[in-house]
């Protein structure tokens, strides 16, 4: 049995383009601050910010797909790994937004000043 060698060159110039294509556009984002975006809240956050987690996560699920080599298995694995990441970061996410409003909000209405 012997096995041909295959170069994945070409795969890794395409992985590497999208995801440096993706961190051109967050770092756009951030040195030039859209005011449209900036100025906008969505549930407690500026779409700015929304834009950025987005963008974040679209390129974590990229290096699972091409890295970890869900593409080649089945639909019922890649879910029950990327489901899985996807439930806990918005998970996290709700816990973080909900305690950040909630001090922010503790700061803003009270005496205490911020001191740090």
């Amino acid at each position: 049995m012997s096995h041909e060698h295959v170069s994945n060159t070409k795969r890794i110039w395409q992985v590497f383009g999208l995801l440096s294509i993706i961190t051109i556009v967050e770092v756009a984002f951030g040195i030039f601050k859209p005011e449209a975006l900036f100025m906008t809240n969505f549930l407690g956050m500026n779409l700015l910010n929304w834009l950025f987690i987005i963008l974040t996560l679209v390129k974590a699920y990229y290096i699972v797909w091409a890295f970890m080599h869900m593409e080649g298995e089945t639909s019922s694995l890649r879910w029950s790994v990327v489901g899985t990441v996807i439930f806990l970061v918005i998970y996290l996410l709700f816990i973080l937004l909900t305690e950040a409003d909630y001090i922010y909000g503790i700061f803003k209405n009270s005496t205490i000043k911020w001191n740090f």
